[in-house]
């Protein structure tokens, strides 16, 4: 009687770069055991793709930078919530150039199951995509440094509150980030309470610069 083989993992890449696209597909592709089963370069298309595909795990770009065809404005912690908000078995591993603590916790809370740089050898890849379609959580030994070591010492802020402080830094008023953001100007004052409070800031020149410190927001 012949044994069964065991299906392949089935993996859909999210990135917006077309050529790290590409050597992702060639090195997931040349792995025993895995199978490429899609790919987009935004986050919208990326949330229906998981729903029509059902895909074993998710590679994320952490960025996504770049809208895609599908209009989708939003970065990777923001795809993986609306991902595990519509299926909550989704299994997402974070594949980045950066591992600052911020962005590593972001992704961890948002429900990611594993976080990997992209500098780092494939053999982490290959083991973050296993453990996280088994159910498990692989981190690149220097996200796991961050989590493990220092991450008590980095507050986490939602997504509108970064947008808050990222409105902040571009010199607006609570005025206009009310505007910006379809918001009352009193839940403004409201988020920026939480924000103060969170950072450890007394004003709006010091929590954009606690916020650049601890790498929640980027300078352009």
């Amino acid at each position: 009687m012949s044994e069964t083989a065991e299906a392949p993992l089935r993996i859909l890449i999210v990135d917006d770069h077309i050529v790290v696209r590409a050597g992702l597909r060639a090195l997931l592709e040349g792995e025993p055991g895995f199978e490429v089963v899609g790919e987009s370069g935004d986050g919208v298309e990326a949330v229906r793709l998981v729903a029509r595909l059902a895909p074993d795990v998710v590679l994320m770009d952490l960025r996504l930078t770049e809208p895609g065809a599908a209009g989708g404005a939003i970065d990777g912690i923001e795809t993986t919530r609306r991902i595990l908000a519509a299926d909550a078995r989704a299994r997402v591993v974070v594949l980045t150039s950066y591992g600052s603590q911020a962005d590593v916790l972001r992704a961890v809370e948002a429900g990611a199951r594993g976080y990997v740089l992209k500098a780092g050898p494939p053999e982490e890849l290959f083991r973050a995509v296993r453990a996280a379609a088994a159910g498990g959580l692989a981190l690149a030994p220097e996200a796991a440094a961050s989590v493990v070591g220092r991450g008590a010492e980095v507050p986490v802020l939602s997504e509108r509150e970064i947008e808050v402080v990222r409105l902040l830094a571009e010199g607006h008023s609570n005025r206009a980030i009310a505007g910006a953001l379809f918001l009352a100007e009193a839940t403004v004052k409201t988020h920026l309470v939480r924000i103060y409070r969170k950072l450890g800031t007394e004003n709006r020149a010091s929590t954009v610069s606690e916020a650049v410190r601890l790498g929640l927001i980027e300078l352009v």
